[in-house]
């Protein structure tokens, strides 16, 4: 097993290249940046699953390192220097606040239901206008049971309608709804510091603590 320094040199690494140009690579790259072996970069990037600061697939590839992905999940978020793939809607909106260089994005999904086109400028100081709502499928208890699942299914839809509409085509649950203003406080301080060294996940009494403060509530959020 690495040394704990070493997985977080491999996690800062991960992160500082999903910040700066939208995408990382794979071992070698990692273990040139971080100095390493790859014989110890691979068993690091597996520890960092384990303990959810990133998401690998089958063959050890990165998927997810929130609030960035690998792969299309149904966001594109456009800084003046850098394209992301956005995780999520709570991830995209997440992105300006992490990024030091990029204090506003430019976030563009299309709707679930009828595939009508939306675009936010994402910035610091404050939501982004328009009636478009946000509904997350998966209460934050189950998030980690399928988190590429959970991810895909965080997204924003024109109106109540278009939930609606897109929960009885696909026969899913009613999950949870929230407007634009309340993604962004969501997404405004949840990734506080996950670019420097040291950084901790909350755990489930701050994150709950956390939900509370920005103005979500019940059972969905463990509250």
């Amino acid at each position: 097993m690495p040394a704990p320094d070493e997985i977080e040199d491999v996690r800062l690494a991960v992160y500082r290249e999903f910040a700066t140009s939208g995408r990382v690579g794979g071992t070698e790259q990692l273990a040139d940046i971080t100095g390493l072996a790859a014989t110890v970069v691979t068993p690091a990037l597996r520890a960092l699953h384990e303990h959810r600061d990133v998401v690998l697939d089958d063959a050890g590839a990165i998927l997810m390192a929130h609030p960035f992905a690998s792969i299309p999940l149904g966001f594109s978020v456009m800084g003046a220097h850098t394209l992301w793939w956005g995780g999520c809607a709570w991830d995209s909106f997440a992105i300006p606040h992490l990024v030091p260089a990029e204090p506003s994005v430019l976030v563009a999904t299309t709707c679930p239901a009828c595939g009508t086109p939306h675009a936010f400028t994402v910035e610091r100081s404050q939501p982004p206008s328009g009636d478009q709502i946000a509904h997350f499928l998966t209460p934050t208890s189950r998030i980690w049971d399928d988190v590429v699942h959970s991810c895909r299914h965080q997204r924003i839809f024109c109106n109540v309608r278009c939930v609606d509409a897109w929960l009885s085509a696909t026969g899913e649950p009613h999950g949870y709804e929230m407007d634009l203003a309340t993604l962004w406080r969501l997404a405004r301080g949840w990734y506080a510091g996950r670019l420097e060294r040291g950084y901790q996940r909350r755990e489930p009494t701050q994150a709950k603590q956390y939900f509370a403060e920005v103005g979500l509530s019940g059972s969905f959020w463990g509250l």
